[in-house]
């Protein structure tokens, strides 16, 4: 493993530090900052503003290279592509680039396997194995934010809920999105990044007191204590009631809306008693639910609510008052929807792509 530092792991003062200490001008470090983030360029060779001794010095002393996609598949409809990356550590960790019809969204991920044990999950079925780097979550971003200017498109849309829990790197998570937000480097908007936890509340609490304008989910799918022990079993530390009053505090807070986030399972989370039992846990509570019909995962036998019953369980919700959507299910069959997002076995030397069921290389 290269013992170099990770580009993306630097801050414009620590990047500015090191150059100085090599005796460059103060300049060159906003010079760098533009070729990796408003030039998308991912090694020094291609920083052709600088002199050739730099880059050959940053090419001995910095690495550049966070993650090596290893297999890239996309959907029937060409809409959701999922990229396996591997990291230098051995680990691991999968990323996802959603297409709409106005916008362009990349799922990224926080952790190699996830420590919280939400048994539809698939990434919680891994088990947690490590940690990212600040840079190892930014350079995810990057990645399809180059994928896309081949094809004149631009990011519009982060959402931090690939694989692990954000909250429980929350260093690394918010130092990755402070550097997305940087106005001399990638300048992406805070508006437009939305990160998700399962609800640990001393995080939320600490979230809520930066004032931060990146978008809050919390994953709830239960609204009773006994059901979401079963679902969550991190329900057993941080419980409902206190919870919803962290998020309560948030939303009074900052003034900006939570959104929860609710897998419907056919027979178990998808009924009536738990429709209104939500209506009664968030009513007067500036939020917005995201029903999402369960997505299979090979260690978990639940199934999919029917659309009637979503619909149902919908309808209780809005003549309530409280506003919901039905997410659309987007990369199911390649294993790219919401809480699908796993690694299995060694990776290491694949490199592939798949589209309708053809493989070629990366």
């Amino acid at each position: 493993m290269n013992d170099s530092p990770l580009v993306y792991d630097l801050s414009p003062d620590d990047l500015a530090g090191i150059l100085v200490e090599w005796g460059e001008p103060a300049y060159r470090a906003r010079q760098v900052l533009h070729a990796l983030y408003r030039e998308l360029v991912d090694e020094p060779s291609a920083m052709t503003s600088l002199p050739l001794k730099l880059r050959t010095r940053m090419e001995k002393h910095l690495r550049f290279r966070a993650l090596v996609p290893r297999t890239s598949t996309e959907s029937s409809d060409k809409n959701t592509r999922k990229v396996l990356f591997s990291m230098a550590s051995g680990h691991s960790i999968e990323a996802v680039l959603m297409r709409y019809a106005r916008r362009y969204t990349a799922c990224i991920s926080t952790q190699a396997g996830c420590g919280m044990g939400c048994v539809f999950c698939a990434t919680g079925q891994m088990g947690f194995q490590r940690n990212l780097t600040s840079g190892e979550i930014v350079a995810q971003v990057l990645f399809f934010a180059r994928a896309l200017s081949t094809e004149g498109q631009h990011l519009t849309n982060v959402v931090v809920m690939g694989m692990g829990e954000p909250f429980h790197n929350y260093e690394a998570t918010m130092q990755a999105i402070d550097c997305l937000g940087d106005p001399e480097g990638f300048n992406f908007g805070a508006r437009r990044v939305t990160v998700s936890t399962v609800g640990l509340i001393p995080m939320i609490e600490r979230f809520a007191a930066e004032l931060r304008q990146v978008n809050l989910a919390v994953s709830l799918h239960a609204a009773t204590d006994e059901l979401r022990d079963q679902l969550l079993p991190v329900n057993r530390r941080y419980p409902l009631a206190p919870l919803i009053e962290a998020c309560g505090n948030y939303v009074r807070q900052t003034g900006r809306r939570v959104s929860f986030e609710w897998a419907l399972i056919a027979g178990v989370n998808d009924g009536a008693d738990q429709a209104q039992a939500l209506v009664k846990l968030v009513k007067g509570l500036t939020c917005h639910v995201n029903l999402i019909p369960l997505n299979p995962t090979s260690g978990f036998t639940g199934t999919a609510t029917s659309q009637v019953q979503a619909n149902a369980f919908a309808r209780i919700l809005a003549e309530a008052g409280v506003t919901c959507t039905i997410r659309s299910r987007r990369g199911i069959e390649i294993d790219a929807g919401c809480g699908q997002l796993a690694v299995k076995g060694d990776v290491r030397g694949r490199a592939a792509v798949t589209s309708g069921g053809e493989t070629r290389p990366v």
